[in-house]
């Protein structure tokens, strides 16, 4: 907020006397608690950075050096460095007996990759259609106008998993459907356009009602999301769930690591995209040739 700002808004909540000259000693005196705040004419103060220090307990240190860890291993270590500079966390104590395995392709505090966020972050708070420009795996350029989006962690990457109004949809005749929610990797994100004057048309992501059995091991499964329902329950042999979802994506790679101990049963298409792949998967067993 500008100087100008804060004096009218003082004003109107009874304060008097000389604002300005308040303001300023007011901000000279948070400098020298360690706020650093950049103030330079017709612009706005800005809280660049806060070194006032926080008394904290072991474990509220411990809590941050567990969050900090785990920031670090996802590839976000400029936010982790923060943490550590928060809590005033030395080296000694970074180490954590928790391992983690996410091996995310890039470092997402890289220059253009914290842009890339800072970026959506302003559209997804608009709340408007824009477009973004995409390559592929393969290397093509493709521009998408997106709907509603937001950002999703999956697996160690970070995605921006939006509704793409326009899209194809092959097996699902409604729309939207769950077949337009598409996910995009944030480090293949080339631009992002300004936001548009159309505000998004959807305040939810479709769904797709899916129904699947769980056998051996897994037969004693209990969902803990909160989409998932358990419908029928054979002791002996399986448990069968139904689950509402709204990435035909993720669920399929959540199916497949499951292996022989998960059969999808509805809808038919998705079951057969699944017995496809591990039919594949089979077959190029078969090809390889024991030396």
């Amino acid at each position: 907020m500008k100087k100008e700002q804060l004096v009218i808004a003082l004003g109107d909540r009874g304060f008097d006397g000389d604002l300005s000259r308040k303001i300023e000693r007011t901000v000279k005196k948070l400098r020298n608690c360690g706020f650093a705040i950049r103030s330079a004419p017709n612009r706005p103060y800005e809280l660049e950075e806060s070194g006032f220090p926080v008394i904290l307990s072991e474990e509220q240190r411990q809590a941050l050096a567990l969050a900090a860890h785990l920031l670090a291993d996802m590839g976000f270590s400029a936010q982790a460095s923060q943490i550590y500079q928060i809590g005033s966390i030395r080296k000694v104590s970074q180490a954590s007996a928790l391992k983690v395995d996410f091996h995310p392709p890039v470092d997402y505090s890289e220059e253009h990759i914290d842009d890339t966020v800072r970026q959506l972050q302003e559209r997804l708070k608009q709340k408007r259609r824009f477009v973004i420009w995409y390559r592929s795996r393969q290397g093509n350029e493709t521009s998408w106008d997106l709907d509603k989006s937001e950002l999703r962690l999956h697996n160690g990457v970070l995605y921006l998993f939006a509704l793409v109004p326009d899209a194809r949809s092959y097996h699902l005749k409604d729309r939207p459907n769950a077949e337009q929610n598409f996910m995009f990797r944030i480090d293949r994100i080339l631009r992002i356009g300004g936001a548009s004057t159309l505000p998004w048309t959807y305040s939810h992501f479709p769904t797709l009602k899916i129904r699947y059995r769980l056998f051996g091991a897994l037969k004693q499964y209990e969902p803990r999301r909160s989409h998932e329902q358990i419908v029928q329950h054979e002791a002996d042999h399986y448990i069968e769930v139904v689950t509402e979802e709204d990435s035909c994506f993720w669920f399929r790679q959540r199916m497949l690591q499951y292996g022989a101990s998960a059969k999808v049963i509805e809808p038919d298409w998705l079951a057969e995209q699944i017995q496809q792949t591990l039919q594949q998967a089979c077959t190029s067993y078969g090809a390889t040739q024991t030396i």
